[in-house]
């Protein structure tokens, strides 16, 4: 709850003047507006003046809010009092620490010495008496340890007598008797200065319970004269219990030197709990209206006055800060246009797409938006204390986050420059400090570094932890420069380091998700999730489908392995490649892989319907891939893995027909023979179309020798070059190349040869084994090469590919 103390406004004045003097007869103008009237305090307050204790004011000077004034010297006194108020600890040890049991110890100790003494020497002559005098016995080992017992000097009297008796247990309880009352009262060190809080009391804090009592009669406490002068008095009842003179003597003697102080005043608990009350009070604030007179013209500057004065500073730099906003985005502006002018706000594709630069620009927005409210906060936070300022705070603010999402979603380059971006700004809303810009843009590029290559959520915290650590590097460095390294301020900084380390991760795995809905991106997370064969979309394609499945597999092999010779992104045309056929599980028996022995449907349609069917499984799987979020990049890749190419098979089927038609040639146009397109427009997008090709191509390899399918490889490259549907990607002749390898390399695993073992002595079976353990049904004269039927429909194959 804080406190409030209202303070007299001075009366208005009556009438407004102009700075000429002459009285304003009329509404204000624009100079003397409120809101003018602010700006003028502004650069007042901003100008060379500088006011200290006891300077004349040379200009009057109003609040232009209402704010609140921290009383730091009301503060300090309810802080002081506080603190007196709290109660000095004492530790009460009422045992004395076990005294009794080492009393009754050391006695039994000592008997059975002297026990096991006399059952060794079996000499009736040798008894306690004259143990002392024995040769061969350790006796003063036994003084030694009696008096290490009881934690008293050695008294050789007194031990001599107690050897003599046998350690007698009346002495012992002698003894217990005589010190343990005076042990439950307490015996106090100094007992004056326990007598300072005989006012308030004091609390006695059992050190064997933990129990704590607020105490108040502190007469009932002795110091160690008071506490012998009692037990003196005590032992003047042992001659009653029947002890003798000497053993009674003995028993006070030891008594005497037991007595120590067990109520010991605890300094260091009693600092601990002042401190926190002290830190409990809050601080006392009082309130200034709003036109409030803070110092006249001419009047003398009082510490209230600077006071004042300072809160109206902070409260117009705000202002300022809000002025310099405009400021602020133009250079800001400047600085995102030139660097995308240079391509290095650029993505991962050079198309210069809308969508990257809004997600860019909302990034920068959100980044700019966490800045001005941790430093409001942190203004805010560092008000409440003394030991440190907000500076100490501003290490917490994750500008990283911004960086890690960036580098996720478009990769390190325009990561690292929207770290050099969010970094000027940081630092110009923080006061324009450049340490705070390389402490601001090592971290970002830390962050951005760390989840570069980002499969797992996990990465996102392990990789804030890193960043962490770096600004606690950072942190100490910047405070050292600053003079502040051996300071409370240093250790609240390091931890706000950490913390803001600790945020950069949380707040981007939070946020991931929500980016990838709203702007369409498809992370390598979300890839991951997608390649799994059990997605409804694959099993679906696997029962339906099954040619076509097996087809996407082959065609996922070839994209992986040739991607990563371009410089693509393998995770993407991999999945890509799973999910590119997806349309055709709308109508599988329209598909020649599809078709088993079921016939060939497309038999009696006419060519132009059939075309009209292969090209509809492009808009079927785009249909499916939008109502299971594939994401956009999938989308695309699905829409433009055919290009505009042609389908040659159909198209001259239909020619053929018209020719036919009363011997004139039927015009039959070639665009409605071609995919709707575009064509591909990333190397993820080309490298699927050539391998869908490739791999339907290489299905009608009568023997697929590694000659063959290398042949066939560059003739379909050729082929697709040629007819233009690599003109919109990425890619270049060594790429093509590359691909070609890639391709021979992947297929001549496929279709490798198998060794043919002889046929055995007895047969007995129509079947051979071969190779690999399988049983083969046709005969060794029966190979798949030489079937007439296959190498017909192989050719047939080939026609409807277009590539005949």
């Amino acid at each position: 709850m804080k406190a409030f103390r209202k303070t007299k406004p001075h009366k208005k004045r009556e009438r407004d003047t102009f700075p000429g003097g002459k009285k304003s007869t009329g509404s204000p103008g624009f100079w003397l507006r409120p809101e003018t009237k602010r700006w003028y305090i502004l650069f007042g307050l901003c100008g060379p003046k500088i006011y200290k204790p006891g300077d004349v004011a040379d200009r009057d000077i109003k609040a232009s809010h209402e704010f609140l004034v921290e009383d730091d010297e009301l503060t300090e006194k309810n802080r002081q009092e506080a603190a007196k108020a709290v109660l000095s600890v004492y530790d009460f040890d009422p045992t004395a620490t076990g005294l009794v049991s080492r009393i009754q110890e050391a006695f039994n100790g000592g008997r059975e010495y002297l026990a096991e003494y006399l059952s060794v020497v079996h000499d009736p002559e040798k008894t306690a008496s004259n143990v002392e005098r024995a040769p061969g016995t350790n006796i003063d080992a036994l003084k030694n340890h009696f008096f290490e017992i009881l934690d008293i000097p050695p008294d050789d009297n007194v031990f001599g007598i107690l050897v003599k008796n046998g350690f007698p247990s009346e002495v012992a309880e002698a003894t217990i008797s005589l010190i343990t009352q005076v042990l439950e009262n307490g015996v106090v060190s100094n007992k004056m200065m326990l007598m300072n809080h005989s006012g308030k009391g004091i609390i006695l804090h059992d050190i064997h319970t933990g129990r704590e009592i607020r105490f108040t009669d502190l007469d009932r406490f002795n110091d160690l004269n008071a506490a012998t002068g009692l037990v003196k008095q005590r032992s003047k009842d042992l001659n009653k219990s029947g002890i003798s003179r000497e053993l009674g003597k003995v028993s006070l003697k030891l008594a005497i030197m037991l007595v120590k102080p067990n109520l010991t005043f605890n300094k260091r608990e009693t600092e601990l709990r002042k401190d926190l009350e002290r830190k409990s009070v809050k601080p006392f604030y009082f309130i200034v209206k709003k036109g409030e007179m803070l110092v006249r013209e001419g009047e003398r500057i009082t510490p209230e006055h600077l006071l004042k004065l300072s809160e109206q500073y902070k409260l117009l730099e705000r202002e300022e800060m809000l002025g310099r906003a405009p400021a602020m985005a133009i250079l800001i502006g400047f600085l995102i246009s030139a660097m995308y002018l240079v391509g290095l706000m650029t993505g991962r594709s050079t198309r210069g797409e809308t969508r990257d630069f809004l997600f860019n620009a909302a990034t920068l927005l959100v980044i700019f938006l966490v800045i001005m409210a941790s430093n409001f906060v942190s203004e805010e936070i560092a008000r409440g204390f003394h030991f440190f300022t907000s500076r100490a705070l501003l290490f917490a603010m994750p500008v990283a986050s911004g960086a890690m999402l960036i580098s996720v979603f478009m990769g390190m380059r325009v990561a690292a420059s929207f770290s050099l971006i969010a970094s000027v700004l940081a630092s110009l809303v923080v006061g324009g400090q450049v340490e705070f810009f390389i402490y601001f843009f090592i971290s970002s590029l830390v962050a951005a570094y760390g989840v570069k290559n980002c499969r797992e959520r996990g990465i996102f915290i392990k990789t804030g932890l890193k960043v962490g650590v770096t600004n606690i590097v950072l942190a100490l460095s910047i405070e050292a420069l600053s003079g502040s390294f051996y300071s409370i301020e240093a250790l609240i900084a390091v931890a706000s380091a950490f913390i803001g380390g600790v945020l950069v991760g949380v707040i981007a795995t939070g946020l991931l998700p929500l980016v990838e809905m709203s702007f369409g991106y498809t992370t390598d997370i979300k890839l991951l999730e997608l390649a799994n064969l059990d997605q409804p979309l694959l099993r679906e394609l696997m029962v339906q489908a099954p040619g076509t499945h097996h087809h996407s597999v082959i065609v996922s092999n070839l994209v992986e392995a040739s991607a990563q010779a371009v410089d693509a992104n393998p995770l993407l045309a991999k999945v890509a490649a799973y999910y590119h056929d997806i349309g055709k599980t709308k109508k599988p028996l329209y598909f020649i892989e599809n078709q088993a022995n079921c016939g060939n449907k497309h038999e009696k349609l006419a060519p132009s319907m059939s075309s009209l069917i292969l090209i509809s499984h492009i808009k079927d799987g785009v249909e499916l891939a939008k109502e299971q979020k594939l994401g956009r990049e999938i989308i695309d890749i699905i829409r433009q893995h055919h290009g505009t190419s042609l389908i040659t098979y159909f198209y001259e089927k239909a020619k053929e027909q018209g020719e036919k038609k009363g011997g004139k040639t039927h015009r039959v146009k070639e665009e409605d023979f071609r995919y709707p397109g575009p064509k591909p427009q990333t190397k993820e997008a080309a490298l699927v179309l050539l391998a869908d090709v490739v791999e339907a191509a290489s299905r009608t390899l009568v023997d697929p020798t590694a000659a063959r399918i290398q042949g066939m490889v560059q003739n379909i490259i050729n082929k697709v070059f040629s007819d233009g549907q690599l003109t919109e990607c990425e890619l270049t002749l060594k790429d093509f190349h590359e691909i070609a390898k890639s391709f021979n390399k992947t297929l001549s695993g496929i279709f490798h040869h198998r060794l043919e073992y002889p046929e055995p002595v007895i047969r007995t079976a129509p079947a051979k084994t071969v190779g690999n353990g399988n049983t083969d049904q046709l005969s060794a004269g029966d190979s798949w090469a030489e079937n007439s039927e296959d190498k017909a429909q192989a050719g047939e194959s080939l026609k409807r590919l277009g590539l005949s």
